[in-house]
């Protein structure tokens, strides 16, 4: 609701400066104050004001003459929302809302309105795990940064479409198929026989295959000679791939399905390189002059494409320019990512092939974007057409992700750059362990490691902590509790309520931190009922759960609070007054509350999920105060009892709808 209330005042801010002073102001600042007695929003418009009529017209006028006359005219245009304003200092315009009548509007209006910025379909590609093993703690932070990405976007009325990527022609499928076909002898209906859970098998095939190689490094031509029958699609080598593939991707999905994480398409690599994406994107690179080809020195006979200098220069890991097709002819992998995002974009006059692939329990359907026509469903929409592109993949690979949007840009049609340019690569770090939670995983540790502040990964070592393995073990900790406090519920509750807990612990977790943080996750940290944690903030729910629980087995149940109150504005501003200087504890936990839509926004704007889990728990934090200071069910008075559960009920829409967009689901009891 704050959202609406600042656009109001920035947009009568900026037509009173028109018409007071003839100037046209392109930004407005709008502020949340740092203290209550310096009013709900302020403007430093006033200083920008002076700055541009001296620069204008020569006049020099004070910020502070001009924030009384902004004050002046400004009032009788947002008398509706606003008590009064004051200037302050050398020039704020001070803005302090109807407390009541803000609070009672409140409880009947949206969580968030509708304020998208793209203009028409982002599509949103995240997770794109190499389908070779299991999904580990890692691949999770993708996907849950992605599928929260998605979310805030939907909220704020964006239309997404979500990508998984499938490498199904990578080098870790090839390994896993080496290991399957030369190291264990086995054909395609051996592997297909594979009982329980395949991406496990994978996950230790793929770490013994690495210590093979090592053992004897001219088994790495297997390598190579796999990965040319896998490209060329030839032979029972590029059918175990395939079948490989398919097979962990659905591992996969299922995996992500446990965290509430859904995709619309996905789309395959193998059909990248079969329909000949590349070539149309090749020859639109060369006309476009996005691509040189070397003649001469160590990149002779390569295609390359030249970096900005002044955004890109070498390191120690990468040259300066980009080749993206090698001497021999052969395509690299950024080559080929620019030919998907052409085609993400609309492009490129070429499109997959769709068959259903996976089915969630809600009737949605992840498509599967291959080279072959199949079956007879089709999608019911078309893929891919979207005005621009986000991106989530570690930071590791910002380098390619620079020149993907370079060699889009340059093929983009002119009218279509502006929108293209918004397209983003959303970075960040990895994840390692803590000592203590690789000690509890059962891994071996050296006094040296045990000091260190965290442990990183690694798949070829098969170091690290399965998805699933996480999953179970939250869970496995979640129910022990659950079954202490609620051993009168039925198993399934139990089970049920358990689920939720461990989602919203390793959700939670690995949304707190900023992208580029790099997080060393831990169980004790992540499961704690006190501190910055999702189960402290499922209790903050689950505590307004039984607040509504006891009023009604005490015959108190007050479904409207709105209503009841209406007749009694007088009352409740001044329950809503501050006594003095001292801010008003009722009204400090509305504003909070007020503010989600503001936070939502800005969570849009920079693509910083953090935001919103930071919000989330200030939220639970003031409400807890809240609670242990009020007491609904013993408050005698009627009125006063409905003030208090309007608060409650603003709380609770407002925490429902940020743990939404973190994909937190809250349980009734705990």
């Amino acid at each position: 609701m704050l959202y609406l209330l600042r656009e109001n005042i920035r947009s009568a801010i900026r037509a009173t400066v028109e018409r007071r002073f003839g100037l046209m102001l392109p930004e407005v600042a709008v502020e949340f104050p740092p203290h209550a007695a310096l009013g709900d929003l302020a403007t430093p418009a006033a200083f920008e004001v002076s700055k541009r009529l001296k620069a204008a017209t020569g006049e020099k006028r004070s910020p502070r003459d001009i924030a009384l006359a902004l004050a002046a005219d400004l009032h009788p245009e947002l008398t509706k929302n606003v008590d009064r304003i004051e200037v302050a200092g050398a020039g704020y315009v001070n803005c302090f809302l109807r407390r009541a009548e803000t609070l009672l509007a409140a409880l009947d209006a949206p969580a968030v309105v509708s304020m998208p910025r793209f203009g028409g379909k982002v599509i949103v590609e995240h997770t794109s795990v190499n389908p070779n093993k299991a999904a580990h703690i890692g691949h999770l932070r993708n996907a849950i940064l992605g599928d929260t990405l998605v979310r805030i976007l939907r909220a704020v009325g964006e239309t997404v479409e979500v990508h998984n990527y499938i490498d199904d022609t990578g080098v870790q499928v090839a390994d896993v198929v080496v290991g399957f076909a030369y190291m264990e002898g086995k054909s395609l209906a051996d592997v297909e026989a594979i009982t329980g859970k395949f991406d496990d098998v994978c996950w230790d095939l793929y770490a013994r295959v690495g210590a093979w190689y090592a053992a004897d490094e001219s088994r790495l031509q297997l390598r190579a000679e796999t990965l040319h029958a896998i490209e060329r699609h030839e032979g029972a080598l590029a059918a175990l791939a395939e079948h490989v593939a398919e097979r962990i991707v659905t591992c996969h999905l299922a995996t992500m399905q446990r965290l509430g994480i859904q995709y619309d398409v996905l789309p395959c690599e193998s059909a990248v390189l079969r329909l000949n994406f590349w070539s149309d994107a090749f020859e639109r690179l060369k006309a476009a002059g996005a691509i040189t080809y070397e003649t001469e020195g160590r990149q002779a006979g390569c295609w390359v494409m030249r970096a900005d200098p002044e955004t890109t220069a070498a390191d120690d890991e990468h040259d300066a320019d980009k080749i993206l097709v090698r001497s021999n002819g052969t395509v690299n992998y950024t080559g080929k990512d620019i030919a998907y995002h052409l085609w993400k974009l609309g492009l490129l006059d070429r499109d997959f092939h769709y068959r259903a692939f996976y089915r969630y329990p809600d009737g949605h359907t992840a498509w599967m974007g291959g080279a072959v026509a199949s079956g007879t469903e089709s999608p019911p929409t078309s893929f891919g057409q979207g005005v621009a592109y986000l991106n989530v993949i570690d930071v590791g690979q910002s380098y390619a992700q620079a020149f993907v949007k370079r060699g889009v840009l340059a093929v983009a049609p002119p009218a279509r750059r502006s929108s293209v340019a918004v397209s983003a690569h959303v970075a960040y770090e990895k994840v390692a362990l803590t000592p203590s939670s690789c000690l509890e995983l059962g891994f071996t540790l050296s006094d040296e490691d045990r000091r260190r502040p965290f442990i990183s990964m690694s798949g070829r070592k098969g170091l690290g902590v399965k998805a699933n393995d996480l999953l179970d073990r939250l869970e496995k900790r979640a129910l022990a509790q659950v079954q202490a406090h609620q051993p009168a519920l039925s198993k399934a509750e139990q089970q049920s309520i358990a689920h939720k807990v461990a989602v919203a612990a390793v959700r939670y977790f690995l949304l707190k931190f900023a992208r580029t943080t790099l997080i060393a996750f831990d169980f004790t940290e992540a499961m704690a009922e006190q501190g910055e944690t999702g189960v402290y903030l499922l209790y903050s729910l689950v505590r307004i759960a039984g607040i509504r629980r006891k009023l009604r087995e005490a015959g108190l149940e007050c479904s409207a609070p709105a209503a009841v109150l209406r007749d009694y504005l007088p009352q409740v501003a001044e329950w809503l007054r501050d006594d003095g200087q001292n801010p008003n504890e009722f009204w400090a936990l509305a504003v909070l509350a007020l503010r989600y839509d503001v936070v939502l926004a800005e969570a849009a704007e920079t693509l910083e999920p953090s935001v919103i889990a930071k919000y989330a728990f200030q939220l639970a934090q003031a409400f807890s105060a809240f609670y242990n200071r009020h007491n609904i069910r013993h408050e005698s008075d009627e009125v006063r009892r409905a003030f208090l559960l309007a608060l409650v009920s603003l709380v609770e829409s407002r925490l429902l709808a940020a743990l939404n967009v973190l994909g937190i689901d809250a349980p009734e009891r705990m």
